[in-house]
């Protein structure tokens, strides 16, 4: 049985039991006969002696309703739909094949942007004049006075720009090493890269020992670069260098290995050295 006749059910029956309360109660609201209720002998002694009364008009009775409990009204819920419209590919201004058109070219873009970024890093340095670049150490004899000292040392001429050593070599130094007709040397002197050739540390010059000394595992080299003692598995890396109207020109854009020479061009050390580290000789 359902909720809704259930409801139906209760209230007929309320309906019912209001009808019978209102049955008694309008039962007991009627006035009794008193002839009713006299003996019927004394009714007939009595008749000749009293005279027939006439009994007052009844008021009309008028039956009570009971009051029907009332029906509270039903709840409705009303629900929201929303309401969706197609819209045209008009009114909507793009469609999805634009979409996916406008999409890869967005990403195209952004990839060519990229990789133009990174070739543009990349050539850079060229453009601006830095490290990979062609750089200007300065005349020669500019050179040759930072160099040469008056005691017969010498001080190799670092160049930061171009993370050089600037270092000489005489003639016959050139020729009895691997750097000849290399492009390698000019005007009397070379370009050594700083860095250190077994695990990229900087090299610091050692002026007694008149050769550069890595502090970090204690590769050393003597001042043309060449391998003298430690774990570096080569010579120190170096640069092509040109003279440009008596001006040392050092080509930083490439660099130049060499392997450990079989013959030194120079005698290292000329001195104590400046590291504890003593390493055997490779």
């Amino acid at each position: 049985m359902s909720a809704t006749q259930v409801v139906l059910v209760a209230i007929l029956a309320v309906a019912v039991l209001a009808a019978l309360a209102a049955f008694s109660i309008a039962s007991r609201r009627t006035t009794p006969d008193w002839r009713d209720e006299l003996d019927g002998r004394a009714l007939k002694s009595d008749r000749s002696k009293v005279p027939a009364v006439v009994g007052a008009e009844e008021e009309p009775l008028v039956e009570s309703v009971p009051d029907l409990p009332v029906e509270e009204p039903a709840t409705v819920q009303v629900v929201e739909v929303q309401r969706v419209e197609e819209v045209s590919p008009e009114e909507a201004g793009v469609t999805r094949r634009q979409f996916f058109n406008r999409a890869t070219l967005a990403l195209f873009g952004t990839f060519s942007l990229t990789m133009g970024g990174g070739m543009l890093a990349f050539m850079w340095p060229n453009l601006k004049g830095g490290f990979g670049s062609d750089i200007d150490a300065g005349t020669i004899d500019e050179i040759r006075t930072q160099v040469f000292q008056a005691d017969g040392s010498i001080t190799p001429l670092f160049r930061p720009d171009a993370r050089a050593y600037i270092v000489p070599i005489t003639d016959d130094e050139l020729a009895a090493s691997q750097f000849v007709d290399k492009g390698l040397a000019a005007g009397g002197f070379m370009a050594l890269f700083q860095r250190c050739v077994h695990l990229g540390c900087r090299v610091p010059w050692c002026g007694t020992s008149q050769g550069f000394e890595c502090p970090c595992h204690g590769s050393k080299y003597n001042y043309t670069g060449e391998y003298e003692a430690g774990p570096a598995p080569r010579n120190l890396d170096r640069f092509v260098v040109e003279l440009s109207e008596d001006h040392f020109i050092i080509k930083t854009g490439q660099i130049i290995e060499s392997p450990r020479a079989p013959m030194r061009s120079v005698s290292y050390p000329q001195g104590p050295s400046c590291i504890a580290i003593e390493s055997a000789e490779g």
